[in-house]
């Protein structure tokens, strides 16, 4: 099975994804791939840490950003459910919404590997 259908198997929409990069899997893949190698939850975690909500919620609206444009849509759900409760700056366990986040991240990069 290649990346893209695997990628589809755990919920992305890579058409939506394809169409963003005008149907270049290559193009589109090697995105996904700059930014899975990219530290991408270090600035989120570290905000999360020194409680700076406002830094962490531009953080968290960021990736949001770039995973709903790479259509990794497993990440982008989590992405949209924290950055609405730092908008809001509810409390929340947000170590526990990291976890989840972090896993996610890892079941992708494990998926995209060839």
């Amino acid at each position: 099975m290649d990346r893209i259908q695997k990628l589809k198997t755990i919920g992305c929409d890579t058409a939506e994804g394809l169409g963003r990069f005008m149907n270049n899997e290559t193009f589109y893949l090697q995105m996904i791939n700059r930014f899975l190698e990219t530290d991408v939850l270090s600035g989120l975690t570290k905000s999360l840490r020194e409680n700076n909500l406002q830094e962490a919620f531009e953080q968290a609206h960021a990736l949001k950003g770039v995973t709903g444009n790479l259509s990794l849509t497993p990440l982008y759900e989590k992405m949209c459910d924290i950055t609405e409760l730092l908008r809001a700056k509810e409390d929340a366990d947000y170590d526990e919404k990291l976890a989840s986040i972090s896993e996610c991240l890892e079941t992708i990069k494990a998926t995209v590997k060839e």
